[in-house]
């Protein structure tokens, strides 16, 4: 039998209190927030007739998603941080701020204080034996003029969909590099083809997707930090085409104006250009900023990331 409580007297009590308003401290802002949240559960608990047994159960994931460090993990799986994103968009429709290259998400796995460099770096440490890549393109601004100076952070994984400092067999800062642009904008790195990846297959963000029948795989892929003085902070990827997963990333990051090829070169002349004496993979990703007044619009937003102060 499905018995409803929710606008009774004694939950709407409950909330109240449990949420903190008849306290005259802490945060008022937290004691909307928490407020509006269970506010929602207990309503989905009512609607649904959540058992026990299934409350329950949900709790005990809350803990084995802690133990295990993957809620952010979980937050790009089920939507969350793409969410983000289209809402971000929204607002900026809304304010004027339109054009420039799509953001997309961070996703879990950005490691702060990179090596920096101008107009050159070589990002992985030899070791892995994919194929090479050069990635580069220029940084302008949305009158197509080039921006010097701009930091582009880019980081992604090997050949097995692994990243650096988590994976500990690899070496520090590998495929991880700050580039400094010249005075045409441009940047040049040299790397390996990444792999796509997926989620830990016993952990819990794939526990929960086996659960609503999905897959937790990305496509190979390429994450870029992107900024510089009186220009918005840009946060984004690009996803490599051709991979099977493409059009079915799991963290729903894949956008049609961020995909790029990486194209077989052959050409000796071509390679030499770049310092190689073989075939390589050309990957090229031009960026757009869009200018602004704000300081904090200059940089990335506050989130906990490994090695960030």
């Amino acid at each position: 039998m499905s018995v409803k409580v929710m606008q009774t007297e004694a939950v709407q009590t409950l909330l109240e209190k449990a949420s903190g308003f008849d306290q005259s401290g802490g945060s008022q802002r937290a004691k909307t927030l928490i407020h509006r949240v269970l506010s929602d559960l207990y309503k989905a608990v009512d609607d649904l007739n959540v058992t026990d047994q299934e409350f329950w159960a949900a709790m005990s994931y809350l803990n084995e998603l802690g133990q295990s460090g993957e809620a952010a993990l979980l937050a790009a799986g089920i939507g969350f941080e793409h969410f983000l994103d289209i809402r971000s968009d929204a607002i900026d429709a809304a304010e004027g701020f339109e054009g420039g290259t799509p953001r997309t998400i961070e996703g879990p796995l950005y490691v702060a204080g990179a090596p920096i460099s101008d107009g050159f770096a070589r990002m992985d440490d030899g070791k892995d034996p994919a194929e090479t890549m050069i990635v580069t393109g220029t940084v302008t601004d949305n009158n197509g003029q080039p921006i010097a100076g701009a930091v582009v952070d880019i980081w992604h994984a090997n050949s097995k969909g692994c990243y650096s400092y988590f994976d500990k067999s690899q070496s520090d800062y590998n495929l991880r590099r700050r580039i400094r642009t010249d005075e045409n904008g441009r940047y040049v790195a040299r790397s390996i083809v990444p792999s796509g990846y997926g989620c830990p297959p016993e952990g819990p963000t794939q526990k929960l997707l086996d659960l609503i029948g999905r897959h937790g795989n990305r496509p190979a892929h390429i994450h870029y930090f992107i900024s510089a003085d009186n220009y918005r902070h840009l946060t984004t990827q690009i996803n490599l085409d051709g991979d099977p997963y493409l059009h079915d990333d799991f963290a729903f990051a894949t956008r049609d104006e961020l995909i790029a090829e990486a194209k077989k070169i052959t050409d000796p002349a071509k390679a030499e250009a770049y310092g190689l004496s073989g075939p390589f993979n050309l990957v090229t990703f031009d960026i757009t900023l869009l200018p602004t007044e704000n300081d904090d619009k200059t940089h990335r937003g506050n989130r906990e990331r490994a090695l960030e102060a």
